[in-house]
């Protein structure tokens, strides 16, 4: 998988040319659309006919290409906004399942990717069994570097579980970033429990309630003298009030 903010993404599987990735997103850059770039690749590339290729424009287009030589089954759907597709998958009905499971989802663009791939596991997904999964989500405008959701499992008994498990941590640490209730979050998320104290303390130390902060500390300190580092650093960079007094 690969994408660019503001440019679009590309997906290459079943025997993949790992260069239609960037070339993909170079050509949609200089102005093509992703008819047009997916075409030229496809025409310079002597073994098309096993590959499966998916080019998404940043406004919504999108073009697909399944190889005659993909092992079946294989094939892709596109609508607005999006492309599935899939190889080696135990029935014909896998990607349109994925179609129709994304276009009804709602929430985060990541959540209805996850909701998709539920839907093409449900529908008899790949027949070799499951491994791997992934979520790339960029945002519409921003670096070439940027991400707003970044996670991949590899070599697990259950990749769209461990995914899910992920993505709500994922969420549940930037949800904290405006939260109140930091710890609530935290708990929430299903966060280990060195984050759910650690929230804690910055809930009491952002209500100025230095005490608590302090007593909530105290073990951590206790068990990690380095733990007191942290703290002035986080103060230094302005997420804890009241660092120096929680360490003196």
């Amino acid at each position: 998988m690969w994408a660019r903010p503001g440019i679009g993404a590309v997906a290459t599987q079943s025997l993949s040319e790992r260069s239609y990735g960037p070339l993909g997103l170079d050509l949609l850059a200089a102005g093509k659309t992703p008819e047009q770039a997916l075409a030229g690749l496809v025409a310079a590339d002597p073994d098309s006919e096993v590959r499966q290729v998916a080019i998404l424009a940043a406004d919504g287009a999108a073009a697909a290409h399944t190889g005659a030589s993909c092992i079946p089954d294989a094939g892709h759907q596109t609508g607005e906004g999006y492309s599935v597709q899939g190889n080696i998958m135990r029935s014909p009905s896998v990607w349109p399942a994925m179609a129709e499971a994304f276009e009804a989802a709602p929430g985060t663009l990541a959540r209805r990717l996850l909701a998709a791939l539920d839907a093409a596991e449900a529908a008899g997904g790949d027949w070799r069994g499951m491994q791997a999964a992934g979520l790339l989500v960029v945002p519409a405008e921003g670096k070439p570097w940027e991400t707003v959701v970044e996670l991949y499992v590899d070599d697990h008994p259950k990749p769209l579980d461990e995914l899910r498990r992920l993505l709500a941590l994922h969420e549940g640490y930037q949800a904290m970033d405006e939260a109140e209730d930091r710890a609530a979050v935290a708990r929430e998320a299903g966060m280990e429990e060195l984050d759910v104290r650690f929230a804690e303390i910055l809930d009491a130390a952002h209500a100025d309630d230095v005490a608590r902060a302090r007593e909530l500390l105290a073990p951590l300190l206790s068990e990690e003298p380095r733990w007191a580092s942290y703290v002035r650093v986080l103060g230094e960079r302005g997420y804890l009030p009241h660092a120096d007094e929680l360490v003196e």
